[in-house]
Protein backbone atom coordinates (compact mmCIF):
# COMPACT_ATOMS: atom_id res chain seq x y z
CA UNK A 1 0.00 0.00 0.00
CA UNK A 2 1.07 3.57 -0.51
CA UNK A 3 3.25 4.90 2.31
CA UNK A 4 3.20 8.55 1.32
CA UNK A 5 0.06 10.61 1.64
CA UNK A 6 -0.09 13.61 -0.62
CA UNK A 7 -1.89 16.88 -0.18
CA UNK A 8 -2.94 16.92 3.43
CA UNK A 9 -1.75 20.18 4.91
CA UNK A 10 -3.37 19.81 8.29
CA UNK A 11 -6.59 21.83 7.80
CA UNK A 12 -5.31 24.01 4.97
CA UNK A 13 -3.87 22.42 1.83
CA UNK A 14 -1.34 19.92 0.53
CA UNK A 15 1.79 18.61 2.13
CA UNK A 16 4.03 15.61 1.70
CA UNK A 17 3.62 13.55 4.84
CA UNK A 18 5.05 10.08 5.36
CA UNK A 19 2.79 7.68 7.16
CA UNK A 20 1.71 4.11 7.43
CA UNK A 21 3.26 0.73 7.73
CA UNK A 22 5.81 -0.25 5.13
CA UNK A 23 7.23 -3.08 3.20
CA UNK A 24 4.93 -5.99 2.86
CA UNK A 25 5.37 -8.63 0.20
CA UNK A 26 7.52 -8.49 -2.88
CA UNK A 27 4.67 -8.47 -5.41
CA UNK A 28 4.43 -5.22 -7.36
CA UNK A 29 5.80 -2.91 -4.66
CA UNK A 30 4.70 0.71 -4.90
CA UNK A 31 7.17 3.22 -6.31
CA UNK A 32 7.57 6.62 -4.70
CA UNK A 33 10.73 8.36 -5.86
CA UNK A 34 11.50 11.35 -3.66
CA UNK A 35 15.15 12.26 -3.07
CA UNK A 36 17.58 12.66 -5.99
CA UNK A 37 21.33 13.21 -6.25
CA UNK A 38 23.91 13.01 -9.03
CA UNK A 39 27.11 11.01 -9.00
CA UNK A 40 29.05 14.00 -10.31
CA UNK A 41 27.63 17.48 -10.78
CA UNK A 42 30.33 18.41 -13.32
CA UNK A 43 29.87 15.44 -15.67
CA UNK A 44 26.93 13.41 -14.37
CA UNK A 45 26.53 9.85 -15.59
CA UNK A 46 24.20 8.51 -12.90
CA UNK A 47 21.23 9.83 -10.99
CA UNK A 48 20.62 8.17 -7.63
CA UNK A 49 17.06 7.89 -6.37
CA UNK A 50 15.63 7.32 -2.90
CA UNK A 51 12.57 5.20 -3.67
CA UNK A 52 10.60 5.44 -0.45
CA UNK A 53 7.75 2.99 -1.00
CA UNK A 54 9.95 0.58 -2.92
CA UNK A 55 12.36 0.49 0.06
CA UNK A 56 15.36 0.84 -2.25
CA UNK A 57 18.11 3.15 -3.42
CA UNK A 58 18.23 3.05 -7.21
CA UNK A 59 20.62 4.26 -9.90
CA UNK A 60 19.61 5.70 -13.26
CA UNK A 61 22.11 5.50 -16.12
CA UNK A 62 21.63 8.93 -17.71
CA UNK A 63 22.78 7.71 -21.12
CA UNK A 64 20.65 4.57 -21.37
CA UNK A 65 17.89 5.71 -18.95
CA UNK A 66 18.14 2.23 -17.43
CA UNK A 67 17.35 1.74 -13.74
CA UNK A 68 19.15 -0.64 -11.40
CA UNK A 69 18.81 -1.21 -7.67
CA UNK A 70 21.94 -0.28 -5.76
CA UNK A 71 20.76 -1.27 -2.27
CA UNK A 72 17.64 -2.67 -0.63
CA UNK A 73 15.07 -5.23 -1.74
CA UNK A 74 11.90 -4.03 -3.44
CA UNK A 75 8.87 -4.21 -1.16
CA UNK A 76 10.80 -5.37 1.89
CA UNK A 77 11.18 -2.93 4.77
CA UNK A 78 13.77 -3.36 7.50
CA UNK A 79 16.94 -1.94 8.97
CA UNK A 80 19.58 -4.55 8.13
CA UNK A 81 23.02 -3.40 7.03
CA UNK A 82 24.52 -5.33 4.15
CA UNK A 83 25.46 -5.27 0.50
CA UNK A 84 23.02 -4.81 -2.37
CA UNK A 85 19.68 -6.56 -1.85
CA UNK A 86 20.80 -7.86 1.56
CA UNK A 87 20.35 -4.35 2.97
CA UNK A 88 16.96 -3.12 4.16
CA UNK A 89 15.44 0.36 4.40
CA UNK A 90 12.19 1.72 5.78
CA UNK A 91 11.14 4.67 3.65
CA UNK A 92 14.47 5.94 2.33
CA UNK A 93 13.32 9.49 1.71
CA UNK A 94 16.30 11.69 0.79
CA UNK A 95 19.75 11.02 -0.62
CA UNK A 96 22.91 13.05 -1.18
CA UNK A 97 26.35 12.36 -2.59
CA UNK A 98 29.41 13.30 -0.55
CA UNK A 99 33.01 12.17 -0.81
CA UNK A 100 32.17 9.48 -3.34
CA UNK A 101 29.52 7.83 -1.16
CA UNK A 102 25.78 8.23 -0.78
CA UNK A 103 24.04 9.19 2.44
CA UNK A 104 20.37 8.39 2.91
CA UNK A 105 17.76 9.78 5.29
CA UNK A 106 16.08 6.48 6.15
CA UNK A 107 12.98 8.20 7.45
CA UNK A 108 10.96 5.55 9.25
CA UNK A 109 14.02 3.81 10.65
CA UNK A 110 14.98 7.19 12.21
CA UNK A 111 18.58 6.80 11.01
CA UNK A 112 21.09 8.14 8.50
CA UNK A 113 22.64 5.44 6.34
CA UNK A 114 25.79 5.36 4.24
CA UNK A 115 25.72 3.53 0.91
CA UNK A 116 28.86 3.07 -1.15
CA UNK A 117 28.71 2.99 -4.94
CA UNK A 118 29.22 -0.77 -4.59
CA UNK A 119 25.96 -0.94 -2.60
CA UNK A 120 27.51 -1.56 0.83
CA UNK A 121 25.07 -0.13 3.39
CA UNK A 122 25.92 0.83 6.96
CA UNK A 123 24.29 3.03 9.60
CA UNK A 124 26.12 6.29 10.27
CA UNK A 125 23.94 7.80 12.99
CA UNK A 126 20.76 7.08 14.89
CA UNK A 127 19.23 3.93 16.36
CA UNK A 128 16.85 2.01 14.12
CA UNK A 129 13.33 1.99 15.54
CA UNK A 130 14.06 4.55 18.26
CA UNK A 131 12.63 8.06 17.95
CA UNK A 132 14.24 10.99 19.75
CA UNK A 133 16.16 14.24 19.41
CA UNK A 134 19.39 13.46 21.23
CA UNK A 135 22.74 14.80 20.04
CA UNK A 136 25.57 12.32 20.29
CA UNK A 137 27.80 10.00 18.29
CA UNK A 138 26.58 7.14 16.14
CA UNK A 139 23.82 5.13 17.79
CA UNK A 140 23.77 7.54 20.75
CA UNK A 141 22.19 10.17 18.48
CA UNK A 142 18.44 10.03 17.87
CA UNK A 143 16.24 11.40 15.07
CA UNK A 144 12.54 11.66 14.30
CA UNK A 145 11.68 11.17 10.60
CA UNK A 146 14.41 13.01 8.70
CA UNK A 147 13.30 14.06 5.22
CA UNK A 148 16.05 16.32 3.89
CA UNK A 149 19.78 15.81 3.52
CA UNK A 150 22.72 17.53 1.85
CA UNK A 151 26.45 17.66 2.43
CA UNK A 152 29.62 19.68 2.05
CA UNK A 153 33.19 18.97 3.05
CA UNK A 154 33.17 16.56 5.97
CA UNK A 155 29.62 17.27 7.09
CA UNK A 156 26.07 16.28 6.37
CA UNK A 157 23.19 18.63 7.07
CA UNK A 158 19.95 16.86 7.89
CA UNK A 159 16.41 18.16 8.26
CA UNK A 160 14.99 16.28 11.21
CA UNK A 161 11.52 17.11 9.99
CA UNK A 162 9.32 15.79 12.77
CA UNK A 163 11.64 17.32 15.37
CA UNK A 164 11.48 20.69 13.51
CA UNK A 165 15.27 20.95 13.65
CA UNK A 166 18.38 21.10 11.49
CA UNK A 167 21.13 18.65 12.44
CA UNK A 168 24.80 18.44 11.48
CA UNK A 169 26.75 15.18 11.22
CA UNK A 170 30.50 14.69 11.02
CA UNK A 171 30.81 11.82 8.52
CA UNK A 172 34.14 10.72 10.00
CA UNK A 173 33.00 10.34 13.60
CA UNK A 174 29.23 10.10 13.24
CA UNK A 175 28.90 12.95 15.73
CA UNK A 176 25.51 14.69 15.57
CA UNK A 177 24.71 18.20 16.77
CA UNK A 178 21.61 20.40 16.42
CA UNK A 179 22.37 23.70 14.72
CA UNK A 180 18.92 25.29 14.44
CA UNK A 181 15.43 24.87 15.82
CA UNK A 182 14.18 23.44 19.09
CA UNK A 183 13.02 19.83 19.15
CA UNK A 184 9.26 19.43 19.09
CA UNK A 185 8.55 23.17 18.86
CA UNK A 186 6.81 24.56 15.77
CA UNK A 187 7.12 28.20 14.74
CA UNK A 188 8.56 30.63 12.23
CA UNK A 189 10.96 32.79 14.25
CA UNK A 190 14.19 33.99 12.69
CA UNK A 191 17.05 34.41 15.09
CA UNK A 192 20.82 34.53 15.12
CA UNK A 193 20.81 31.95 17.88
CA UNK A 194 20.13 28.54 16.41
CA UNK A 195 17.98 27.12 19.20
CA UNK A 196 15.78 30.23 19.18
CA UNK A 197 14.85 29.76 15.53
CA UNK A 198 11.64 27.89 14.71
CA UNK A 199 10.51 25.81 11.74
CA UNK A 200 7.31 24.14 10.60
CA UNK A 201 7.99 20.95 8.64
CA UNK A 202 11.41 21.70 7.10
CA UNK A 203 11.62 19.46 4.05
CA UNK A 204 14.25 20.29 1.42
CA UNK A 205 17.80 21.51 1.99
CA UNK A 206 20.68 22.73 -0.17
CA UNK A 207 24.15 24.08 0.64
CA UNK A 208 26.38 26.48 -1.28
CA UNK A 209 30.16 26.78 -1.52
CA UNK A 210 30.24 29.11 1.50
CA UNK A 211 28.30 26.60 3.65
CA UNK A 212 25.14 28.68 3.73
CA UNK A 213 22.10 26.42 4.02
CA UNK A 214 18.82 26.94 2.17
CA UNK A 215 15.66 25.25 3.47
CA UNK A 216 12.11 24.87 2.28
CA UNK A 217 10.09 25.45 5.44
CA UNK A 218 7.10 23.73 3.94
CA UNK A 219 4.20 24.38 6.28
CA UNK A 220 5.40 27.94 6.85
CA UNK A 221 5.34 28.38 3.04
CA UNK A 222 8.77 30.03 3.14
CA UNK A 223 12.38 29.69 2.05
CA UNK A 224 14.77 30.00 4.99
CA UNK A 225 18.51 30.61 5.12
CA UNK A 226 21.01 29.53 7.76
CA UNK A 227 24.22 31.48 7.23
CA UNK A 228 27.60 29.86 7.75
CA UNK A 229 27.69 31.85 11.02
CA UNK A 230 24.42 30.23 12.14
CA UNK A 231 21.99 33.12 11.66
CA UNK A 232 18.51 32.03 10.55
CA UNK A 233 16.54 34.36 8.25
CA UNK A 234 13.60 34.14 5.85
CA UNK A 235 14.54 34.86 2.23
CA UNK A 236 11.18 34.56 0.47
CA UNK A 237 7.55 33.70 1.08
CA UNK A 238 4.93 34.85 3.54
CA UNK A 239 4.61 32.83 6.74
CA UNK A 240 1.36 30.86 6.83
CA UNK A 241 0.16 32.13 3.45
CA UNK A 242 -0.09 29.66 0.58
CA UNK A 243 -0.13 31.16 -2.89
CA UNK A 244 1.67 31.43 -6.20
CA UNK A 245 2.61 35.11 -6.46
CA UNK A 246 5.95 36.04 -7.93
CA UNK A 247 7.67 38.96 -6.25
CA UNK A 248 10.42 39.92 -3.86
CA UNK A 249 10.82 38.52 -0.36
CA UNK A 250 7.53 38.43 1.54
CA UNK A 251 5.64 39.61 -1.55
CA UNK A 252 6.19 36.14 -3.06
CA UNK A 253 4.11 33.16 -2.00
CA UNK A 254 4.56 29.39 -2.26
CA UNK A 255 2.26 26.41 -1.92
CA UNK A 256 4.12 23.66 -0.07
CA UNK A 257 7.66 24.18 -1.34
CA UNK A 258 9.49 20.83 -1.28
CA UNK A 259 12.82 20.10 -2.97
CA UNK A 260 15.45 22.81 -3.31
CA UNK A 261 18.76 23.16 -5.16
CA UNK A 262 21.24 25.96 -5.77
CA UNK A 263 23.75 26.99 -8.43
CA UNK A 264 25.35 29.41 -5.96
CA UNK A 265 23.53 32.44 -7.35
CA UNK A 266 19.95 31.21 -7.50
CA UNK A 267 17.75 28.75 -5.69
CA UNK A 268 15.39 26.42 -7.53
CA UNK A 269 12.34 25.19 -5.67
CA UNK A 270 9.87 22.40 -6.44
CA UNK A 271 6.70 24.27 -5.49
CA UNK A 272 4.79 21.03 -5.16
CA UNK A 273 1.15 22.03 -4.73
CA UNK A 274 1.45 24.76 -7.34
CA UNK A 275 2.87 22.16 -9.78
CA UNK A 276 5.71 24.48 -10.82
CA UNK A 277 9.44 25.06 -10.49
CA UNK A 278 10.33 28.44 -9.01
CA UNK A 279 13.56 30.42 -9.17
CA UNK A 280 14.76 32.59 -6.27
CA UNK A 281 17.64 35.04 -6.64
CA UNK A 282 19.68 34.65 -3.45
CA UNK A 283 21.01 38.20 -3.33
CA UNK A 284 17.60 39.88 -3.65
CA UNK A 285 14.90 37.33 -2.80
CA UNK A 286 13.23 37.89 -6.19
CA UNK A 287 10.99 34.92 -7.03
CA UNK A 288 9.89 33.96 -10.55
CA UNK A 289 8.38 30.84 -12.11
CA UNK A 290 10.80 28.88 -14.29
CA UNK A 291 8.55 26.13 -15.62
CA UNK A 292 5.03 24.77 -15.26
CA UNK A 293 1.59 26.31 -15.02
CA UNK A 294 0.35 27.30 -11.57
CA UNK A 295 -2.53 25.14 -10.40
CA UNK A 296 -2.50 22.88 -13.45
CA UNK A 297 -1.23 19.33 -12.96
CA UNK A 298 -0.09 17.48 -16.05
CA UNK A 299 2.76 15.69 -17.78
CA UNK A 300 3.46 17.81 -20.86
CA UNK A 301 7.02 18.48 -21.89
CA UNK A 302 7.74 21.96 -23.21
CA UNK A 303 9.22 25.31 -22.34
CA UNK A 304 8.13 27.50 -19.47
CA UNK A 305 4.35 27.54 -18.96
CA UNK A 306 3.88 25.03 -21.79
CA UNK A 307 5.33 22.35 -19.51
CA UNK A 308 3.20 20.63 -16.88
CA UNK A 309 4.15 18.92 -13.62
CA UNK A 310 2.21 16.85 -11.10
CA UNK A 311 3.44 17.44 -7.54
CA UNK A 312 7.15 18.02 -8.24
CA UNK A 313 9.05 17.10 -5.11
CA UNK A 314 12.72 16.11 -5.11
CA UNK A 315 15.30 18.28 -6.84
CA UNK A 316 18.98 18.20 -7.72
CA UNK A 317 21.17 20.24 -10.10
CA UNK A 318 24.28 19.77 -12.20
CA UNK A 319 26.98 22.34 -12.93
CA UNK A 320 25.43 23.19 -16.29
CA UNK A 321 22.27 24.32 -14.52
CA UNK A 322 20.14 21.33 -15.48
CA UNK A 323 17.61 20.36 -12.84
CA UNK A 324 16.37 16.82 -12.20
CA UNK A 325 12.94 16.68 -10.59
CA UNK A 326 10.96 13.78 -9.08
CA UNK A 327 7.51 14.33 -10.54
CA UNK A 328 4.26 12.80 -11.79
CA UNK A 329 3.12 11.99 -8.29
CA UNK A 330 6.57 10.54 -7.53
CA UNK A 331 6.80 8.17 -10.48
CA UNK A 332 8.89 10.00 -13.11
CA UNK A 333 12.02 12.14 -13.34
CA UNK A 334 11.86 15.36 -15.36
CA UNK A 335 14.83 17.34 -16.60
CA UNK A 336 14.62 21.14 -16.67
CA UNK A 337 17.27 23.24 -18.41
CA UNK A 338 18.34 26.67 -17.15
CA UNK A 339 16.11 28.09 -19.90
CA UNK A 340 13.03 26.27 -18.60
CA UNK A 341 12.91 23.52 -21.24
CA UNK A 342 11.31 20.43 -19.67
CA UNK A 343 11.74 16.85 -20.86
CA UNK A 344 10.92 13.50 -19.25
CA UNK A 345 13.44 10.75 -18.64
CA UNK A 346 12.15 7.45 -19.99
CA UNK A 347 13.43 5.60 -16.93
CA UNK A 348 10.80 3.44 -15.22
CA UNK A 349 10.76 2.91 -11.45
Amino acid sequence: MKLIKILSLLALSAILVACGGGGGGTSTPASTIIGLTLDNAATPTKLYVANADNQTVQAVDLTANSVTTLAGLAGNAGSTNGTGNAARFYEPFAVTSLGGDLYVADANNYVIRKVTTAGVTTTLAGTAGTVGSTDGTGTAALFSVAKGITGAGNYLYVLDTYNQTVRKIDITSGGVTTIAGYAGTIGSADNASGSSARFNYPFGIAVDASNNLYITDTLNQTIRVISSAGAVTTLAGTVGTAGSANGTGTAATFNNPAGIATDGTNLFVADSSNHVIRKVVISSGVVTTLAGTVGTAGSADGTGTAAKFNTPTGLTIDNAGNLYVSDQWYSKVRKVTSGGVVTTLSATF
